[in-house]
C-alpha cells in the first residue's frame, strides 16, 4: 500500500475502547444548495459539553469554506482542520458551531453520503456516510433533532420528519447521523393514508421516477400491512405525520430505514405480474416490513456504537421473519429462513470471515453488515424467546421499549430487561453474542429393556481469534414418534447448557426421535441414524422443519456417496421423493422445497467436513444426475402434477398461488431434463407473468436453446430490473466450462454498467453464487475474472467490492491447485493498493 499520513492509516477500532464524546450535539440545523458539482452545505450545530476533552468532528472529502463558533470565525489556534477530522480546542460548555462546506454529489460513485443517481440526489448515511456531507460527530450515540432546508429547482425535495414548507423539514425525534436522509428529483408518488391506533392520520407515499408508478401498489400495501401488524403484535404506533419511501436505481444495499424517509433499491419497490417474480414480491413485502419495523427497533431505540449493530438488525430481522410467517405461513417461511441461514451464515462461520454476533473489533464497519449480525442475530433472539417463553418475552420487549425509548443502547441493556421479566440469569446465554462459530450437537441413541436414552454432546469449533470456546445454552425442541409414525410424545424443549447431557424415557419400544423442531437453535446436528427413521420422519413428522430436514439429509447422503463412491441412487430414496411430490395433503410450497436438492456449495462444505476434497465439476455433474434420476422416477406423473398445480385466472402474489408456481417450476425443471425443453418452450411462449416466464427461461438456458436469450432481450431491453434477471440467469445457467466466457461477454455490453450495484451483482454474483462449478474452474479463469472486476470497482465503490470479495472465503476447502490459484488472486488484490474495505476482507481471507 502507498504511504499514508497517520490520519489516513486504517486503524482497528475496539469495543473495549468505547468512550462517550466529551461534547455532544443536541440539534442540527442544516441547509443545502444543491448542485451536481458544487453543493453547498451550511450547518449549525447546537453543542453541549458532557465531559472533559476536545471535540473531534468527522468529515471526508469536504471542501471547508468556513468554521465559526458562536458567530465568530475560529482562529488557527482554536481548531485543527485535517482531511478527516475537525478538532476544536478549548470549546465552552454550550455553544453554536457553524460550518460551510462544498461537496460534489455527481462525483460520488461510492454511493455513500450525498450522491446522484440518474439526475436524482440521494443519500445513504449508514454506517458512516454523513461525514461525506458535512462536519459532524458521525457516530450512533450522538442523537440530535434536525431542521433541514433544501434549495433546488427540482420538483420534489424530501428529508426526515414532517414538512413545514416546500423543501423545509423538521424531525422532532432525536436521531443519529446515520438515519439522516435527503432526496431531490423529478419524482411522482403513489399515495395512501393510514390511521394509527392512537388516531393519528399518516400520509403514505411511494416516490418513483415517472413511468414506474404503475408498479408501486404492492409496496404500498405491504407498508400498510406492516404498520397494522406492528401495532397488533408489538403495540408500536407510527410517530410522524408522513411516511415516505423512495425507489433509487443506484443503491448499495436493499433499503435504508432513515426516519420517516426510507430509501429503497428499486428492485425492492417496483413490481407488476409482468416484470416481477413471486420471489420479488415476497422480498418487497419483507424488506418494506423490515425497514418500517426499524422505526422502533433501530430508530427510536438505536445502537450505542457499531459493535451493537445486531441490537437493531438481528432484532428487526426477527420481527420481519415473524411478520412473513404470519403473512405467508409459518412452516414454509421458517424452512426458507433456515435455508438462507445455512447458505450464508453457516458458510461465514466455517471460514476466515467468522466473527461473533457482536464483534470485538473492526477496521471498516461496512464489512460487518453480515449474515452473522443479521440472520444469526435473529436466531439468537428467537432462542431467547424460546428459552423464557412467550409471556416473559412480551413483558421484556414492552419493558425494553418503555425503558430505552430515545436512547442508544447495548446488548447488556437488551438482556437486562429479559432477565428482569423472566427472573433469570442470562450470563451464559450472552455467549451467543461473543463466541463465533456454529455449535455442533452430537446426538446418540440407546434403547434397552424399556429405557430409551438420548446422549447429547456439544462443541463449538475454533474460529479466527477464538481457539477455545465455552459451552453454550442450546434449546433443543424435540418430540417422539412411534414406529408407525404417530406422535407419541409432543414437542417439549430441553436446554443443553454443558458439554454433555442425557435424557431418559421409559418406553415399550424404541421411538423415532424428531429433534431440533422448528430449528430451535442455529446449530449443526451430528446424528447417525437409520434411513428407516428418516423415512418415517419424512412421511409422518408433524413438525414441518424436521420433516423437510429428514428428506434433505437423505438426499445429501445419496449425493455425497455418489460423489465420493460412485454409488447409485437407490430406489427407496427415489420412491420417497416421488411419494412426497405427489402428496396432495402437503402444501405445494413445502413440496417444492422438498424436491429441491442440496446446493452445490452445501455439498462442497459437507464433503470438506467429511475429510473429502470437493471437486466442483463432479459435484455439479452428480447433482444433475440425481435430478435426472428423480425426473425418470416421476416421468409419468410430471404433466399431471404440473396441471394440478396450475394457477388459472388473474395473477396473485399470495402465498397459496406462489407455492403452486414454485412446485410447478420445480416439476418443469425435471420435465425439461427428459423432453429437451419442449414443455418449457410452451410455458415461455404463453406465460402471462414473470414467475412462469423466468422458470421456463432458466430451463431453456439449461438445455442450450439457441434463441431464447435474444427473444427475452428483445421483449425486455427497455426494463432495467428485468434485464438484471436476464444478465444473471445467463451466467448462472451456463455450463461450467462456458460460464466465465458468458460473463466476460456480458460485461462487454454497453448496458453493463458496473457503477450500478444491481447490474454488477447480476453478472459477478451470477458466476460466484449462481454457478459454483464455473467460478471454481480448474484453470482459475473464474478467480481471475472476478478479481479483475473487484479491482476495477474498488476505487469507486469499495463497499460493493468488499462484499463481493467474500466469494473467495471458502478457498481452503478445495484442492492444492485451486488454493494456489485463489492465493494468487488474493495476493494480487492485497498488492493493488485497495480500499480499506477490500483490504480488510482480503487480509482476513489470506490469514486463513
Amino acid at each position: 500500500m502507498r504511504d499514508a499520513t497517520p490520519e489516513q492509516t486504517p486503524e482497528t477500532v475496539h469495543l473495549a475502547d468505547y468512550a462517550p464524546v466529551p461534547v455532544t450535539v443536541t440539534h442540527l440545523d442544516v441547509s443545502f444548495q444543491l448542485d451536481p458539482k458544487a453543493t453547498r452545505v451550511s450547518s449549525r450545530l447546537t453543542c453541549k459539553r458532557q465531559g472533559p476533552g476536545e471535540m473531534v468532528l468527522n468529515g471526508e472529502g469536504l471542501k471547508t469554506l468556513s468554521v465559526t463558533l458562536d458567530g465568530v470565525p475560529l482562529d488557527a489556534d482554536r481548531h485543527t482542520l485535517g482531511d478527516r477530522t475537525l478538532t476544536l480546542h478549548g470549546a465552552p460548555d454550550e455553544f453554536l458551531l457553524e460550518t460551510v462546506v462544498e461537496i460534489a454529489p455527481a462525483d460520488n460513485k461510492a454511493l455513500s453520503g450525498l450522491y446522484m443517481s440518474n439526475g436524482m440526489y440521494c443519500t445513504q448515511c449508514e454506517a458512516e456516510g454523513f461525514r461525506r456531507i458535512t462536519w459532524m460527530l458521525d457516530r450512533p450515540d450522538v442523537m440530535a433533532t434536525y431542521d433541514v432546508a433544501i434549495d433546488s429547482d427540482l420538483p420534489v425535495l424530501l428529508s426526515n420528519g414532517n414538512e413545514r414548507a416546500a423543501g423545509v423539514w423538521h424531525d422532532p425525534w432525536p436521531k443519529p447521523t446515520y438515519l439522516f436522509a435527503l432526496v431531490a428529483g423529478d419524482l411522482v408518488a403513489t399515495s395512501d393514508s393510514f390511521t394509527t391506533m392512537e388516531g393519528k392520520d399518516v400520509a403514505l407515499n411511494v416516490w418513483v421516477r415517472p413511468g414506474d408508478e404503475d408498479r408501486t401498489a404492492y409496496a404500498l400495501d405491504a407498508l400498510k400491512r406492516s404498520m397494522a401488524w406492528d401495532e397488533e403484535v408489538y403495540g408500536r404506533a407510527y410517530d410522524l405525520s408522513v411516511f415516505n419511501i423512495v425507489a433509487v436505481d443506484d443503491f448499495n444495499m436493499g433499503a435504508m430505514e432513515n426516519k420517516g424517509l426510507n430509501v429503497f433499491n428499486s428492485r425492492y419497490v417496483l413490481a407488476s405480474p409482468e416484470t416481477a417474480t413471486d420471489a420479488d414480491y415476497a422480498n418487497i413485502e419483507r424488506i418494506v416490513a423490515h425497514e418500517y419495523f426499524h422505526n422502533w427497533t433501530g430508530n427510536r431505540i438505536t445502537c450505542r456504537d457499531w459493535f451493537q449493530l445486531c441490537l437493531k438488525e438481528g432484532l428487526t430481522v426477527f420481527r420481519d421473519e415473524q411478520f412473513s410467517q404470519d403473512q405467508r405461513g409459518y412452516a414454509v417461511q421458517r424452512i426458507g429462513d433456515v435455508m438462507n441461514l445455512r447458505a450464508r451464515q453457516f458458510r461465514e462461520d466455517a471460514g476466515p470471515l467468522a466473527h461473533p454476533v457482536r464483534p470485538e473489533s473492526f477496521v471498516e464497519i461496512n464489512n460487518f453488515y453480515t449474515a452473522t449480525v443479521y440472520e444469526k442475530g435473529a436466531e439468537v433472539i428467537g432462542m431467547l424467546r424460546t428459552l423464557i417463553g412467550a409471556e416473559a418475552w412480551d413483558q421484556g420487549i414492552a419493558l425494553y421499549f418503555e425503558r430505552h425509548d430515545g436512547e442508544a443502547c447495548t446488548i447488556e441493556d437488551w438482556l437486562a430487561v429479559f432477565e428482569e421479566a423472566a427472573e433469570r440469569d442470562l450470563t451464559q446465554f450472552k455467549l451467543w453474542y461473543s463466541q463465533a462459530g456454529t455449535p455442533r450437537v452430537r446426538v446418540t441413541e440407546h434403547f434397552s429393556d424399556g429405557l430409551y436414552r438420548i446422549d447429547l454432546a456439544q462443541s463449538v469449533p475454533p474460529t479466527p481469534g477464538q481457539p477455545d470456546k465455552q459451552p453454550m445454552v442450546i434449546p433443543l425442541a424435540f418430540g417422539l414418534l412411534d414406529r408407525e409414525g404417530n406422535e407419541s410424545r409432543p414437542t417439549e424443549v430441553r436446554e443443553l447448557t454443558t458439554a454433555g447431557d442425557s435424557l431418559t424415557f421409559d418406553l415399550a419400544e424404541k421411538p423415532v426421535l424428531s429433534i431440533l423442531r422448528g430449528f430451535s437453535a442455529p446449530v449443526i446436528l451430528e446424528f447417525d441414524r437409520p434411513d428407516a427413521d428418516r423415512l418415517t420422519l419424512l412421511a409422518h413428522d408433524t413438525d414441518a422443519f424436521c420433516r423437510w430436514e429428514a428428506g434433505r439429509v437423505l438426499a445429501k447422503d445419496r449425493l455425497m456417496r455418489a460423489i465420493s463412491e460412485d454409488a447409485e441412487f437407490d430406489a427407496g430414496w427415489l420412491d420417497a421423493v416421488a411419494t412426497l411430490a405427489q402428496d396432495d395433503n402437503a402444501e405445494p410450497a413445502f413440496r417444492a422445497l422438498a424436491l429441491a436438492l442440496p446446493s452445490e456449495d452445501d455439498l462442497a462444505q459437507s464433503l470438506h467436513e467429511a475429510g473429502i476434497v470437493p471437486d466442483p465439476e463432479r459435484i455439479h455433474l452428480t447433482r444433475r444426475a440425481a435430478q435426472m434420476a428423480v425426473a425418470e422416477r416421476l416421468a409419468n406423473a410430471l404433466p399431471d402434477l404440473r396441471a394440478a398445480n396450475a394457477t388459472p385466472g388473474a395473477y396473485s402474489p399470495a402465498a397459496e398461488d406462489a407455492g403452486k408456481r414454485a412446485l410447478s417450476a420445480g416439476l418443469l425443471k425435471l420435465q425439461t431434463m427428459r423432453d429437451g425443453g419442449a414443455a418449457a418452450r410452451r410455458v415461455y411462449d404463453t406465460a402471462d407473468n414473470m414467475t412462469d416466464r423466468m422458470a421456463a427461461f432458466a430451463c431453456l438456458l439449461d438445455v442450450g436453446d439457441p434463441d431464447v436469450a435474444a427473444q427475452f432481450e428483445a421483449d425486455w431491453s427497455h426494463d432495467r430490473l428485468v434485464m438484471d434477471k436476464w444478465f444473471m440467469a445467463q451466467v448462472a445457467h451456463a455450463t461450467p466450462v462456458d460460464a466465465v466466457g458468458v460473463a466476460e461477454r456480458l460485461t462487454k455490453r454497453a448496458d453493463f454498467d458496473p457503477s450500478n450495484p444491481n447490474r454488477f451483482r447480476a453478472v459477478i454474483g451470477g458466476l460466484t453464487a449462481g454457478n459454483p462449478a464455473g467460478f471454481h474452474r480448474a484453470d482459475g479463469s473464474g478467480y481471475a475474472f472476478v478479481t479483475d472486476w473487484l479491482l476495477r470497482l474498488d476505487p469507486s465503490n469499495p463497499q460493493t467490492a468488499a462484499r463481493m470479495s467474500t466469494a473467495f472465503d471458502s478457498w481452503r476447502r478445495y484442492d492444492a491447485d485451486r488454493q494456489a490459484l485463489v492465493r494468487e488472486q488474493l495476493d494480487r488484490m492485497a498488492a493493488a493498493d485497495p480500499s480499506r474495505d477490500l483490504a480488510e476482507m482480503v487480509a482476513r481471507m489470506r490469514a486463513a
